[in-house]
């Protein structure tokens, strides 16, 4: 029996990254996703919740995403899945981006696992299939529930935009691309956490983006 997920946004770093908990309402075991920073603000969170985190997940290596993994991955002592390994690089640099960010926290962090296209990773009793939708990042990955018709995307798609390409690795065709053929074929009905603001359905992404009308 597939479980039944929740979801708590708490915005980190100076970026307001949505570092979101999600944990599967009976067993109340869950992940955390995207931990950039503010380490003790995610913690109260779980503390808050009584959620027992099984693990860390990446949906790409940015500074805002990706900052305080290595050391919450020691905290709560837990592995790290995700992102693509595409994204080595941006994971190796994460001390000298931080520097140069004012976040001199930050450190370089290996995942446990790095995730591919049609990889699953499991929340508890909860089941995400993994996309790999590069552009925002070459590594950029996509985490979604069929059975809960549920998605994070990182910073791939945003309500009324889409990730930026103008960083290292970026590709704005690629990111076009993985969005059309990849993320909007799973569903109008798909709700979606998205790495920084408000959340969405695919179905509203496709017919009002403007960034998806072309």
């Amino acid at each position: 029996m597939p479980g039944t997920p929740r979801a708590g946004i708490i915005p980190v770093t100076p970026f307001q990254q949505n570092c979101t908990l999600i944990w599967d309402e009976a067993s109340k075991v869950g992940a955390v996703v995207d931990p950039g920073g503010d380490l003790d603000r995610i913690e109260a969170a779980i503390r808050e919740q009584g959620i027992a985190i099984e693990k860390i997940l990446l949906t790409h290596g940015h500074i805002d995403h990706a900052g305080g993994a290595a050391e919450l991955r020691e905290r709560l002592q837990v592995p790290i899945e995700g992102p693509h390994a595409a994204d080595r690089f941006l994971l190796d640099s994460l001390p000298e981006t931080g520097a140069g960010y004012g976040l001199p926290e930050a450190r370089a962090v290996t995942p446990d696992r790095w995730l591919d296209e049609g990889d699953a990773v499991s929340v508890g009793p909860l089941a995400f299939d993994i996309l790999h939708a590069p552009g925002h990042s070459p590594g950029s990955v996509v985490f979604v529930s069929r059975d809960a018709r549920f998605a994070l995307v990182g910073d791939v798609v945003f309500k009324g935009s889409v990730g930026r390409t103008d960083l290292p690795g970026g590709n704005h065709e690629a990111l076009i691309r993985a969005i059309k053929e990849k993320v909007l074929p799973l569903g109008d009905d798909i709700a979606f956490i998205p790495g920084h603001g408000p959340t969405s359905t695919l179905g509203e992404e496709r017919l009002t983006n403007p960034f998806l009308q072309e």
